[in-house]
């Protein structure tokens, strides 16, 4: 354990945030997200929600100020229904960290999928709802 570090984190993610630059993304997937298939290194979070990781990660993560969107979730497939607390759930920890990024992006079911195999990295995560996956674009560190 380290002070002042989510307990949340595993040693693997953590490595992983901190190997990340600027203009990488990483996906936070839910349960369903078909992350082992995308061909790019996947990290287990099992029993882990989404919006908490959230909250673990934007203190220590810079969301990219250089896209008009760097933050991306999954858009609803026509006559599929949506949890809208998800979205709420995730805007609450965007807006604690970071009060003044860009709306989150919704993006077609497979455009996400396509986007997500450019990925640094996908977390698996325990989220069991539908449509809380979620990308993250890193910007650069201020000093």
């Amino acid at each position: 354990m380290l002070k002042g570090i989510s307990h949340l984190f595993s040693p693997e993610l953590l490595a992983t945030l901190y190997r990340m630059g600027h203009g990488d993304e990483i996906v936070l997937g839910d349960a369903h997200f078909p992350g082992e298939s995308l061909g790019i290194p996947v990290i287990r979070a099992d029993g882990l929600q989404v919006a908490d990781l959230l909250d673990a990660m934007l203190p220590l993560y810079e969301l990219d100020s250089y896209v008009d969107h760097p933050l991306m979730m999954m858009a609803v497939v026509s006559g599929d229904s949506i949890d809208p607390q998800v979205e709420i759930d995730y805007q609450a920890q965007i807006d604690k960290h970071h009060p003044n990024a860009p709306a989150i992006l919704r993006l077609e079911r497979f455009a996400f999928y396509e986007r997500a195999k450019s990925a640094f990295a996908v977390v698996m995560t325990g989220e069991t709802r539908k449509y809380a996956n979620i990308i993250l674009k890193k910007g650069v560190t201020p000093i």
